[in-house]
């Protein structure tokens, strides 16, 4: 099934019923998407709940993420809402889950993308009704109902396709939360994995009263100048292998020496991948006792996934990341040529 067919299909109709079911008895639903949050997750997280808490309004929906939700999304509706792993100020430590919750995972292609499937095991043990809302290929369909769509661009391009076979009206802000996702999975509509069905998908948006132009405002028209010090660094370093790739590296004297957060790395990978001819691109950045590797290729022969699937990571074929403990250690390659040879060369 294609996601073209997805919101008319009786399969997927089959499967909004089974989540309507879930949800229906449930006195709380907990929205969570994984760690060091990006546009499509923390889309997708706003768009799924804020949709939730609509149509089922006697729901009491909280949002959670691990990390921070980077200060370029702070101006979506209810982002301040989100809170850390299951926890809540007035529960210090946690908060306390119901039998009846039901668990809405958004963007997460494994449970351990989540950081909470070693303090919270109970969400993925079958405890819990779970709703997985997702486009990434590997995804092991972890949930009791399972939405994985890999064809789909962004998991906020399945969430609009849920709301038709829901019928679920779309409200301006959701709408802008779900735009947020899409244009950020997509490069703002740029990138390779823009398919006609995300340009009536931003149609259907749009009509429904998405902001458009703050998303552009904010996602790709504003950089703190701690974030452009920080590019300016991986763009420094970048140097080309014989097998094709650009790679970077940041190092944590780098992020305190230009004061950027790790989130600010964000976009700096799509400058790295446009330098001609390359097979594809790494930034490598080393972040609190861990090395985070971000790939990415504009080429239809290579699959970064699989590079990516070497250091227990994962991803698409032309995005895709992993993480390692450890620090970054230069390392520096002399060549000896003879002169006359030098000579010969040019």
């Amino acid at each position: 099934m294609t996601l073209i067919d997805f919101a008319s299909s009786m399969l997927a109709k089959d499967d909004a019923s089974k989540a309507l079911a879930l949800l229906a008895p449930a006195s709380h639903v907990r929205c969570i998407c994984h760690r060091n949050p990006d546009g499509d997750a923390i889309g997708a997280l706003l768009g799924i709940g804020l949709l939730i808490e609509q149509v089922l309004p006697q729901r009491d929906v909280t949002f959670h993420c691990v990390d921070p939700v980077p200060e370029m999304f702070h101006f979506l509706p209810g982002v301040f809402r989100v809170q850390g792993s299951l926890s809540h100020p007035e529960h210090p430590k946690g908060l306390p889950l119901q039998s009846d919750d039901v668990i809405v995972f958004v963007d997460c292609a494994e449970p351990k993308l989540t950081e909470m499937h070693e303090t919270h095991p109970q969400l993925f043990d079958g405890t819990f009704k779970t709703i997985v809302l997702d486009h990434h290929h590997a995804n092991p369909r972890f949930g009791s109902v399972n939405f994985v769509h890999p064809e789909a661009a962004s998991t906020c391009e399945i969430i609009v396709a849920l709301a038709s076979a829901f019928e679920w009206p779309l409200t301006s802000d959701i709408a802008t939360c779900l735009l947020t996702g899409v244009y950020t999975d997509t490069g703002g509509l740029l990138h390779s994995n823009t398919s006609a069905h995300v340009y009536r998908t931003v149609a259907r948006l749009l009509r429904a009263g998405a902001r458009r132009q703050s998303v552009i405002t904010a996602v790709f028209r504003s950089a703190k100048l701690s974030t452009l010090q920080l590019w300016g660094r991986v763009l420094e370093k970048i140097t080309l292998t014989e097998e094709g790739g650009a790679i970077s590296a940041v190092t944590e004297g780098d992020f305190r020496a230009t004061g950027a957060e790790y989130s600010e790395l964000t976009g700096a990978i799509d400058y790295v991948n446009a330098i001609p001819g390359m097979r594809f691109s790494l930034i490598l950045s080393e972040r609190a006792g861990k090395v985070k590797g971000s790939l990415r290729t504009m080429r239809d022969d290579v699959d970064v996934s699989a590079m990516a699937g070497k250091f227990q990571g994962g991803g698409h074929r032309k995005a895709a990341g992993f993480a390692l403990p450890g620090k970054l250690k230069p390392e520096v390659r002399w060549k000896v040529v003879e002169e006359s040879r030098e000579r010969e060369e040019k």
